[in-house]
């Protein structure tokens, strides 16, 4: 039975169908997420907002009437979700200090950053501004998009476009 038909079930209440499509999809699920946040209890919230919705809402999943999959429908949920809770996190989130004081030691980021990405292309990015070195990392190393990249750094979906462009921009020039 495919994920689609155990939708359908769960649609009408069938709690095994709901338990079978949770021990198909989490674990891909689980690992999806956690590629896109490193933190276990936002993965884990995310995880049981995901399947709460999903219980709560099967009866609109459309299907391949509009050319759709049950799992890209659970992902869109679950990123949906995972958005949510990144702007939650984002607006409770304690302001940083003014400025760091003199003489601080370098980012963990900004060593790991270093170690992992070297020649040119490393001392490319170490020049760039840190706010514009933020947003490219987000974006090329992470791999998230210009929102998830918008709502984990708290700026306008406008700025990180602006700061990725400023950024790729200066990249070409110094790699030129």
């Amino acid at each position: 039975m495919d994920e689609a038909r155990l939708l359908r079930l769960v649609a009408k209440g069938d709690r095994a169908a709901f338990e079978e499509l949770y021990r198909r999809t989490s674990p891909w699920m689980a690992v999806r997420l956690r590629r896109r946040c490193g933190d276990e209890q936002i993965v884990a919230e995310v995880m049981q907002e995901t399947y709460l919705a999903v219980w709560r809402a099967a009866g609109a999943f459309t299907g391949a009437a509009v050319g759709g999959s049950a799992t890209g429908w659970l992902w869109t949920i679950a990123a949906r979700r995972l958005v949510d809770a990144f702007r939650r996190r984002a607006h409770h989130a304690e302001p940083p200090p003014a400025a760091a004081p003199p003489g601080v030691a370098p980012a963990a980021e900004d060593e790991a950053l270093a170690a992992s990405v070297g020649g040119d292309v490393g001392d490319a990015l170490r020049l760039l501004a840190p706010e514009l070195r933020q947003v490219l990392q987000a974006l090329v190393l992470d791999g998230l998009s210009v929102r998830e990249t918008a709502v984990l750094l708290g700026l306008p979906e406008g700025t990180v476009k602006t700061r990725a462009r400023r950024a790729r921009i200066q990249m070409r020039r110094a790699l030129a």
